[in-house]
């Protein structure tokens, strides 16, 4: 048995055990030839073919790499965390590797087992970078743009890359690349553009990539763009620091790249970019309330118990996100439904469904009329996959196997390349079928599925989750295209989608997704995934959610406190619960824990209890309270962004692009046009110091005034965040609105 994928299955960064490494080689590059062969089987031989004839070459034992997503998997790390960190399945196979030599021109090579069976003949021709300045065309200022640096990297199917250069200055820094966990500034960084799941501490790779650049801080702010849906790489000053790389890849039939750009002031280019790319959309005020979440609410009793403790603590709830409703198998029926499944896999109707009084959803529809009526939307969780492990003993996979049948008889699933239904490569529901929603048909078969929910049910939204999971270039879609051109924009199809299906029915809905590409922000609402309770996570979401907004998102919110692990301490509960009181979307969520005691919920009455502080409680009150007297505000600074451009979580240097201080204050943000918020990112402080731009400042838990630019040293108490607002007169009224709630006014 040998098995030989030459591109892999598709992993983003992690090559294949069974794939061609690089799978495009450079003239001169060694290359590895990797395989997986039965346990017991002998080593095979690689032979390789050249005008000069053929040779064979040993393949002997490989080394796999370590670990999955995340190395390995500890105790606290929650319960995807041996999931994510288990790495590539070989499920009773051993890998073996030959490398050949660095390669001058075309070869041919085939893996031979000693029984005789072998792989197909696979042709590599190393690829040349040659220049070519008309493999790029820009729509904008190109005085950037070195002419000649502009190549294209050719192999034997043709041109399969453009590479173009700008000219960076001194003292430029530059923003972007959709959601980005690193750092505020990316120059002397090498990054790509790739839709993909890293489960905690992304680091340089991102579920929401957007190919766009703000450059900030010389005469005047500059902007590009690579209007392609494929991976791009950027060179941001890292090899040279006065040069920017760009890298993309293109259609060897259609081999141009097509940029576009933009200069003037930061609010120019990204005005000119969200116009091009589409601006993003509004969403219905309630979405700008307080949101809750737990993935072990898990029961109807569970879910109104805890907005009733909500309510009992005078603390405003205004969403809350149910991530565990669903069978685990369709998800499109409650858990302990009983129903008759139908083989036509067709939709079904509120009538179709008997809740048992004893079930854990005894009353859904009644659940989300009380729910309503005590002023809270409801979001319920959703996967865009037709999963295979599932239990056989639930009533859902007696479903599930006929919607699965469905999907692959009337071709309603992404394909592979022979044909065959295309299986989720990832660790997350490996296996999964994957919905093809460039198919109007499937795409409505899907959804009608879920109708009854916001028709007859009530809810208001969901949580589409898991839009990364699309791998490989040779993936067939429906709409004739394939992966290397589809797989990024999958998640803005699939939260589209919902959001289409809330708007047919007539409800101001929202989706609220982790996953995205260019135009994301034209299906509201994100979150930036799955985080650890810790402080340097902390420090990555303020960073993430400032460069979502520069990249077209603003509509953009983290599970403040974190998602994973042990619960955190009151400091750091309350510390991003305060920056989340000031940010686009507020919500405390958490990750499942088989419901093991101690409870790891983040609400803040566990908090409180689990660290024996009752200030957590009236200090989120606090903060709760003031969330809600800004709403109206937030509304209006969201809507008139939104038609300039700028989003409500704004970097320093989108106003004050020339003042190199922000740099060293990389967390700080405005809030709207207003609001300066200058979060406590280190514990064990009761003081911070704050930069404070051009213009007068007044504080907003005191009577404090400042002339900018200036840094200054502020009190930080637990219960305070360190805030500024300007002094105007529309200033003056939002820091009115934060002290009134506060009650220090």
């Amino acid at each position: 048995m040998i098995r030989h994928t030459p591109h892999g299955r598709g992993h983003a960064y992690r090559p294949s055990l069974d794939q061609r490494v690089p799978v495009i080689p450079l003239v001169g590059e060694v290359v590895e030839v990797r395989a997986l062969v039965g346990d017991g089987d002998p080593d095979p031989v690689l032979e390789v073919r050249t005008d000069a004839g053929t040779t064979t070459l040993p393949m002997g034992p490989a080394v796999p790499a370590p670990g999955g997503e995340t190395g390995e998997a500890g105790e606290d790390d929650g319960h995807l965390a041996a999931a994510a960190a288990a790495g590539e399945q070989v499920e009773g196979m051993r890998p073996v590797v030959a490398r050949l030599d660095a390669l001058e021109g075309e070869v041919a090579y085939r893996i031979t087992g000693a029984d005789g069976t072998a792989t197909p003949w696979e042709a590599v021709t190393p690829a040349r970078w040659q220049p070519d300045p008309a493999a790029v065309a820009v729509t904008g200022p190109t005085d950037r743009l070195d002419p000649d640096a502009t190549e294209v990297l050719v192999d034997g199917s043709g041109t399969v890359r453009v590479r173009a250069a700008f000219r960076l200055a001194d003292g430029e820094h530059v923003l972007g690349l959709g959601e980005r966990f690193h750092a505020l500034d990316h120059r002397g960084r090498r990054l790509d553009t790739q839709v993909f799941e890293q489960y905690k501490q992304q680091g340089e790779r991102t579920y929401l990539p957007v190919p766009f650049l703000l450059v900030v801080g010389g005469e005047a702010a500059w902007g590009v763009h690579v209007d392609t849906t494929r991976r791009c790489w950027f060179d941001i000053g890292a090899t040279d620091h006065d040069r920017l790389v760009v890298e993309v890849t293109v259609d060897p039939a259609a081999p141009i790249a097509a940029l576009a750009t933009w200069a003037g002031t930061p609010e120019q280019v990204l005005d000119g970019f969200t116009a091009r790319i589409g601006r993003p959309a509004d969403i219905p005020r309630w979405a700008l309330r307080p949101w809750g979440s737990g993935n072990e609410w898990n029961t109807q009793a569970r879910v109104e118990a805890e907005v009733a403790r909500s309510i009992a603590e005078d603390i405003p709830l205004g969403v809350i996100v149910i991530e565990a409703w669903a069978d685990e198998a369709t998800f499109t029926a409650f858990r302990d439904a009983t129903y008759t499944p139908r083989p036509d896999g067709g939709p079904m109707r509120l009538e179709d469904f008997t809740f048992p009084a004893d079930g854990a959803w005894p009353d859904p529809v009644g659940m989300v009329r009380r729910l309503h009526e005590q002023g809270v939307k409801v979001l319920l969780w959703q996967i865009p996959l037709l999963p295979v492990e599932v239990p056989d003993d639930r009533l859902g996979a007696v479903q599930l196997a006929h919607d699965r049948d469905v999907l692959v008889e009337r071709g309603f699933a992404v394909k592979e390349a022979d044909g065959s239904p295309y299986r989720n490569r990832g660790w997350w529901f490996p296996g999964a079928l994957m919905p093809d929603l460039t198919s109007a048909e499937a795409t409505e078969w899907w959804l009608a599925k879920r109708r009854y929910l916001v028709e007859q049910v009530g809810i208001d939204g969901f949580k589409t989750d898991g839009g990364e999971h699309a791998w490989g270039d040779e993936l067939r879609w429906a709409d004739g295209s394939r992966g290397a051109a589809t797989n990024n924009t999958f998640a803005n199809r699939y939260a589209a989608a919902y959001q289409q299906l809330l708007a047919d029915c007539g409800r101001e809905g929202v989706t609220f997704s982790r996953a995205g590409w260019t135009g994301a922000g034209s299906v509201p609402c994100h979150w930036a995934g799955d985080e650890d309770s810790t402080w340097e996570a902390f420090r990555a979401s303020i960073l993430a959610g400032l460069h979502a907004g520069v990249s077209g998102v603003p509509a953009w919110g983290f599970d403040h406190g974190g998602f994973s692990g042990e619960v955190p301490d009151p400091e750091l509960y309350l510390r991003s619960a305060a920056m989340a009181m000031l940010c686009p979307i507020m919500q405390y969520h958490s990750e499942f824990n088989h419901h093991r005691e101690p409870c790891r919920d983040r609400t803040p009455w566990n908090i409180a209890e689990r660290h024996d502080d009752p200030s957590v409680i009236s200090t989120y009150r606090r903060f709760a309270h003031i969330r809600e007297a800004l709403v109206d505000h937030l509304h209006e600074q969201l809507r008139d962004g939104i038609g300039r451009g700028l989003p409500l979580m704004r970097p320093l240097a989108l106003a004050w692009p020339q003042d190199e201080a922000i740099w060293d204050h990389p967390h700080q943000y405005m809030l709207g046009e207003e609001v300066l918020v200058a979060p406590v990112v280190e514990p064990d402080v009761r003081t911070w110091p704050v930069h404070l731009p051009a213009g007068r400042w007044l504080a907003v838990w005191t009577e404090a005034a400042h002339e900018g630019p200036a840094t200054v040293t502020v009190d930080a108490p637990l219960e305070e965040i360190p805030a500024f607002v300007r002094d105007t007169a529309a200033g003056r009224s939002v820091r009115a609105t934060i002290r009134q709630a506060a009650g220090l006014s």
